[in-house]
């Protein structure tokens, strides 16, 4: 019977902890291409080993759910924007589809891949590798082949690493890059007049080359910010296709022409005595782009270049944050603007050529700039750092952030977009949280203050100090929202502060070592205290009392993190041998202790010297957070796994592996062979950037102290969302959401075999709907729900939810959660939320901790709707306004005499912002209506007022 009951109980747990991996918050870019889609809404961009889509135009972001095993460097996508071609940093090519958000395909070249793209006709793809390009059929309905990576081409001829590549119009031609500083231009197909061309003259490596639109006229840009312009001897309709005709043999004197003074020549075929022109480039004009930036020290170079054809529109950026505007052919410079300190690593126009994007690798930067108006469409940034800590706001609808950067920034989780960053700390942030009310932000940081954020103006409103300079490595505040703990880092110190008075309250000494983790109870009546320090010792203190701890409980090890169950009658502390022992808040007794070391296995480093073995028994957990009903605990630390508890059973439900990007050191257990020489592992050989970096003696343009360092996986912080719906996972990827996704399993509730879609949809032609909506959950299908829901009448609903069992209360305001941050029925789903809450109130306030995560949900979703509806009201106010000002003006000038209707308008637009009545506009607009003399007029009359009354 305890076997059958702790299956059931496993099922249940798991089917409830079905997170899926949701979104990426806290990484808009970290290294490789950006381009747009083909509308130019949504901009794409490589964060790590996932991608990431920024909606312009909705302003949302969206992750695949899709992960490489290294890092993504290169992307190039269709022309119909269906399929997206991804590279990472070993060579790995992805073919994914936007359409099913899957990987269709993967190829491995083995070899770094610097650049790739699809033929303007949708049927080639060229890729560089090496010193050579490689050209695929693509699969899709442009080929009539669907079979992936059928290679038709390899171009070679270039003497070091390919850098670009480019297509014509014609997707006949394409040009080639290298870093042998020369540009080769390629045929497709086989044309008389035409086989390989080489263009020489650049002084630097090729970073991009350009076609003109329908023409074969080109551009080439190198690092050194020498831009070149090639004219074509030939048009595109002058090509003729058949086997290349060989240039007659000239004589040696003849030999040694310059070919930038060669006009063209004539040579006769083999075959026939017609001329045949061969198409060859002349340099019409070489610039000097650096020339336009004032660069004192001499060190920029460019880094990254794009060209719009319509437009003629040519940008560059440099190395030292700059970029700039010119107009080609003559080069003439439109503007230049600094958007950064750091390099700028990629930049693309969208198709309308209206919207740069540019990124920034080193700062995690990813702008959107409107050229013309010289405003940003988009501004966003990751902590340059890495994250530390992280805090839902009470609703859910908010996530603070706390990085090494000194900043805080502020995180909407519908659009998963930073809308404000407070950069007021000096150091490192170690700890944030909301009050209760979710009006305040606080923020504690290694710089020795504590910083009150104001979430209506966005201010720095208040600063919290401490006697003497501390450290102070974590925070906490009550239920009531005015007292404010936090732990020292290097003096062994709690300090409580008042938000009110903004004073010192007390200094809690009796810690022997630093302060790891302070929090207060989660109990609404409770003033209790937890701490855990380095000292291996648990203390429970009252802050309402004096200077004196109410309990001191000893640890195995020393502390590292500590929570409170939601309830408040328990407390679970992690400690540094990887266990989370929980004990009971009020005789300190310990009731139960679970063992992790097992579940956080560590990987062994490139230049460990030590087995994975031996270092995963270091492993412990460093944040910890229960589940709303608490009967669970989450938990991560320094592994690359997140595990959720049954702190009851003390077993472990679910393991999560939050990334396998092999970009990271510590991923693998063991040491690939192949990095392995007979001296030892090869990770301990210093590597320089392949050579680059060595100068010649006496240059001082390159640190040569600089390291490459691969961070190791690490999860710093872990927060249930109060909505239940989600968590949050702070780690060295960024800030990773996972989310309940129904649609991914069956999971119905206690079905019986006679309840069928069928026989539900029966019930609701019976108009049993009571009987309907309980089946409905018993299947547990949404589509069918909200049928069922949506097909009862207004006047049943009270009935309804006055017999509905309590069973299913929860599931019921859960659904109807769900569906208000969608639906347009909103009056209609807010109708059963009040009835529920009229007729069952009592019930829920009874079982207020199980109901709390769903009442959450209720709050955020309608307080977003509320929101989104207030701007259409306001909006369609003031239209209002003008539309009545506008017909007004229009009556006295079709009548020439109506002083009533001039004294009105005028007085209308007198009144400027100040509130309108709506029923005033309202009766203004239907006598306007009413004076038309057209027969459908009242019709039209009836739709404006029902439009006016159901937004508002």
């Amino acid at each position: 019977t305890k076997l059958i009951l702790l299956d059931s109980l496993l099922q249940e747990t798991t089917m409830k902890f079905s997170f899926q991996f949701s979104n990426l918050y806290g990484t808009v870019y970290r290294t490789g291409d950006l381009i747009f889609t083909p509308d130019g809404n949504t901009v794409i961009s490589p964060v790590g080993n996932k991608i990431t889509l920024f909606d312009l135009k909705n302003h949302k972001s969206e992750t695949l759910p899709i992960e490489s095993r290294f890092n993504y460097t290169s992307l190039a996508l269709s022309p119909n924007g269906v399929t997206l071609l991804a590279v990472g940093e070993d060579g790995e090519i992805h073919l994914i589809s936007l359409i099913s958000r899957t990987i269709l395909h993967r190829l491995r070249t083995n070899r770094r891949i610097v650049s790739l793209k699809f033929s303007p006709d949708s049927k080639h793809i060229a890729l560089t590798k090496e010193n050579n390009v490689f050209v695929y059929k693509s699969p899709g309905p442009y080929t009539n082949d669907y079979s992936p990576f059928i290679m038709e081409k390899v171009l070679k001829g270039a003497y070091d690493e390919t850098t670009c590549i480019t297509w014509s119009d014609c997707s006949r031609l394409l040009a080639v890059g290298a870093k042998d500083m020369t540009i080769r231009i390629f045929s497709i197909e086989k044309f008389k007049n035409f086989s390989v061309c080489s263009l020489g003259g650049m002084m630097d490596p090729v970073i991009g080359v350009f076609f003109e639109s329908n023409s074969l006229d080109c551009y080439s840009v190198s690092g050194g910010g020498q831009l070149s312009v090639w004219e074509s001897s030939i048009d595109v309709d002058q090509l003729e296709i058949g086997d290349p005709v060989k240039r007659p043999k000239k004589n040696v004197e003849n030999e040694d022409v310059d070919p930038e003074t060669n006009e063209g020549d004539v040579i006769e075929s083999d075959e026939n005595t017609d001329t045949v022109s061969r198409l060859i480039y002349k340099r019409s004009a070489r610039h000097f782009l650096r020339d336009h930036i004032d660069d004192t020290k001499g060190r920029c170079t460019l880094t990254c270049a794009d060209y719009h054809q319509k437009t003629k529109i040519f940008v560059s950026g440099f190395s030292n944050g700059t970029f700039m505007l010119l107009s080609l052919p003559d080069a003439s410079l439109i503007h230049s603007l600094s958007i950064s300190e750091q390099t700028i690593g990629a930049l693309s126009f969208n198709p309308s050529g209206d919207w740069i994007a540019f990124g920034c690798p080193d700062l995690g930067q990813l702008l959107v700039w409107e050229w013309q108006s010289e405003t940003y469409v988009l501004k966003q940034q990751g902590h340059a750092n890495g994250m530390t800590c992280l805090a839902y706001s009470p609703d859910g609808s908010l996530v603070a952030t706390g990085g090494e950067d000194a900043k805080v920034k502020l995180w909407n989780t519908s659009s998963g977009f930073a809308f404000v960053t407070f950069s007021e700390h000096e150091s490192g942030v170690s700890g944030v949280c909301f009050t209760p009310n979710g009006k305040v932000v606080l923020s504690a940081s290694l710089d020795g203050t504590v910083r009150a954020f104001d979430l209506a103006r966005y201010r720095n409103f208040k600063t919290l100090t401490t006697p003497r300079p501390v450290q102070l490595s974590c925070i906490s505040v009550d239920s009531s929202g005015d007292l404010i703990v936090s732990g020292g880092q290097d003096v062994f110190e709690i300090y409580l502060w008042s938000l009110t008075t903004g004073r010192l309250v007390d200094v809690l000494s009796g810690h022997e070592g630093p302060v790891s983790a302070v929090s207060f109870s989660s109990s609404l009546t409770s003033s209790q205290l937890a701490s855990v320090s380095w000292d291996k010792t648990l203390k429970i203190w009252d802050a309402l009392e004096s200077n004196s701890s109410r309990e001191s409980i000893e640890l195995t090890s020393e502390g590292i993190g500590v929570c409170w169950r939601p309830d408040g009658k328990e407390v679970s502390v992690s400690t540094l041998s990887g266990q989370i022992t929980s004990f009971e808040a009020k005789t300190g007794a310990q009731t139960g202790s679970i063992s992790g070391k097992k579940d956080l296995r560590m990987g062994k480093g490139g230049t460990d010297k030590i087995s994975a073995k031996k270092k995963s028994e270091t492993a412990h957990f460093t944040s910890l957070c229960y589940s709303a009903d608490g009967t669970c605990v989450l938990a991560g630390g320094t592994s690359k796994f997140v595990c959720i508890y049954n702190v009851m059973e003390k077993i472990l439900i679910k393991k999560f592996e939050i990334t396998q990007n092999r970009s990271f050191d510590c991923m693998d257990e063991t040491i690939n062979r192949r990095k392995m020489a007979d001296f030892g592992n090869l990770a301990l050989v210093e590597d320089r950037s392949d050579g680059t970096a060595i100068k010649l003696p006496g240059t001082k343009a390159i640190d040569m102290s600089s390291r490459t360092v691969r961070p190791e996986v690490r999860v710093s912080s872990l927060r249930f969302s109060p909505t239940g719906r989600s968590f949050s996972a702070v780690s060295t990827e960024g800030l990773l959401v996972y989310s309940l996704d129904r649609h991914l399993v069956f999971d119905p509730y206690l079905l019986e075999t006679h309840i069928t879609p069928r026989s539900i949809r029966k019930l609701v032609g019976n108009a049993e709907f009571a009987k309907a909506i309980i089946a409905s959950f018993k299947l547990n299908e949404k589509s069918l729900i909200r049928e069922v829901f949506e097909k009862v009448p207004l006047s049943a609903i009270d009935l309804i939810c006055r017999d509905t069992p309590n069973l299913y209360l929860k599931k019921m305001l859960n659904f109807i959660g769900e569906e208000l941050e969608e639906t347009r029925h909103i009056e209609f789903y807010n109708a059963w939320c009040k009835s529920i809450l009229m007729q069952r109130g009592s019930f829920i306030k009874e079982n207020s901790n199980e109901f709390v995560p769903v009442l959450n949900h209720l709050v955020k979703s309608i307080a977003r709707k509320s929101e989104n509806l207030s701007k259409i009201c306001d909006h369609n106010k003031f239209s209002l306004k003008y539309l009545l000002t506008i017909g007004q003006k229009r009556d006295q000038m079709n009548d020439g005499s109506d002083v009533e209707s001039v004294a009105s308008a005028s007085s209308l637009q007198k009144k400027g912002e100040t509130d309108v009545d709506m029923s005033e506009l309202k009766s203004n607009w239907s006598d306007n209506m009413d004076s038309d003399s057209e027969p459908d007029g009242e019709q039209m009359d009836t739709d404006g007022e029902s439009d006016v009354s159901d937004q508002s």
